[in-house]
């Protein structure tokens, strides 16, 4: 047998590593390496990046970090499959154990202390946006595709999205978490989602000035970054049109309304292809997901990001219990599993669940043993620090 030399050794050994770590004078990278999975997130990647992260936020030493992600996608969200598959065989709590995890290293970046880059390059989703949309500086490019697809697969916009989406302007989050509509850079920088947009040719350029300076200061690190970013090409008007729209339509008190509201905007406008998206991502959505989406959203409005995560972490553990709803388990088997995309939602009409259902998924567990709310340190959010809704 033909023996490897070291090189490709190393080469291996690199690509098994989900995560490499990677350090620079006073600067530490943090990659996310699972490319063939568009860095969908699992449980050692969660646990060795918290490691990691608590001891450069303790390290005098470390100014700031970049997170990124190798490959096509930043991350695509967390490895639903490898969780569902967790607690079918075994027990709810082991998927409520990794959430936990997720929950608790989405806090500890929210919160961070020193300035923390996350450069976007790719797929954003769900998990990956938990990551991502709680870190100091948030950069994109025009590869940057963002959403929050969740009530498609029966689930509801999680990871602190209570917190990050309720903070956007108007009535734009809850668009976002109700129809899973996917953003470009341009319009995440548009509506705060995003810090800065840099083109994709100059990330290389913006990433090595980072990784040369000595300063823990954020407003040097502000000076680097503003040296690379560029401004929208968007036409203004855009993103203002469709947001008056959007608030127009959103900003209804039921799920009923929202969808009954787009369906009388499409009449009127029926040349703007994102409203006739947007009825049909949400006829094709769980009707309890949805209505699960839009209440957190909007007591996330109110909230600390410690209280939208608990929040967040209940509404989890009563949807993977399976007895209140099943249908983030057949989401997932429509499309992970079968694959024949065809979900049976029960109940399958908005009108048919009713708010002593959805009151009951946000209520804490009292009769299993198994749970606890999940408890974070108070700390001050570090979210939209230095981004400004255009909007």
């Amino acid at each position: 047998m033909q023996s490897l030399s070291s090189t490709e050794l190393f080469r291996r050994d690199l690509t098994e590593q989900p995560v490499l770590f990677e350090e620079h004078s006073g600067v530490r990278k943090v990659i996310l390496n699972r490319p063939s999975k568009l860095n969908s997130l699992n449980l050692e990647m969660i646990s060795q990046m918290f490691s990691k992260l608590k001891i450069y936020k303790d390290d005098p030493t470390v100014n700031a970090v970049i997170l990124k992600g190798n490959g096509k996608a930043f991350c695509a969200g967390g490895d639903v499959f490898q969780s569902i598959c967790s607690m079918l065989t075994g027990h709810w709590s082991f998927g409520a154990s990794f959430y936990k995890k997720q929950l608790t290293l989405d806090h500890l970046i929210a919160t961070y202390k020193k300035p923390l880059v996350c450069l976007t390059n790719g797929v954003v989703m769900g998990g990956g946006a938990g990551l991502s949309m709680h870190a100091s500086f948030r950069v994109v490019t025009e590869k940057t595709v963002f959403a929050m697809p969740e009530a498609i697969l029966g689930y509801f916009p999680d990871v602190g999205a209570s917190h990050f989406l309720s903070k956007l302007p108007g009535y734009f989050g809850e668009y976002l978490g109700l129809t899973g509509a996917r953003l470009d850079g341009e319009t995440m920088l548009a509506c705060g989602l995003a810090t800065h947009f840099v083109f994709s040719k100059d990330l290389p350029l913006l990433e090595h000035a980072l990784s040369s300076v000595d300063s823990s200061n954020a407003s040097d690190i502000l000076s680097v970054i503003n040296n690379y970013a560029c401004k929208s090409n968007m036409k203004e008007e855009e993103p203002h049109k469709r947001l008056k729209s959007i608030n127009r339509c959103f900003s209804r008190q039921t799920v009923e309304g929202i969808l009954h509201s787009l369906e009388e905007e499409l009449l009127n406008n029926s040349a703007e292809k994102w409203i006739a998206e947007a009825v049909n991502s949400m006829k094709s959505a769980s009707p309890t997901s949805l209505k699960i989406s839009l209440r957190s959203i909007r007591e996330g409005r109110g909230q600390t990001i410690e209280q939208c995560l608990a929040r967040e972490y209940t509404i989890f553990c009563n949807i993977v219990r399976r007895k209140i709803t099943n249908d983030f388990y057949e989401g997932s088997r429509a499309i992970f599993f079968d694959k024949d995309k065809k979900p049976k939602w029960e109940p399958p009409k908005l009108e048919l669940v009713g708010a002593e259902m959805v009151d009951m998924l946000f209520k804490a567990i009292e009769d299993d043993d198994d749970w606890n709310c999940l408890q974070l340190p108070a700390r001050s959010s570090n979210m939209l620090d230095h981004a400004r809704s255009k909007l």
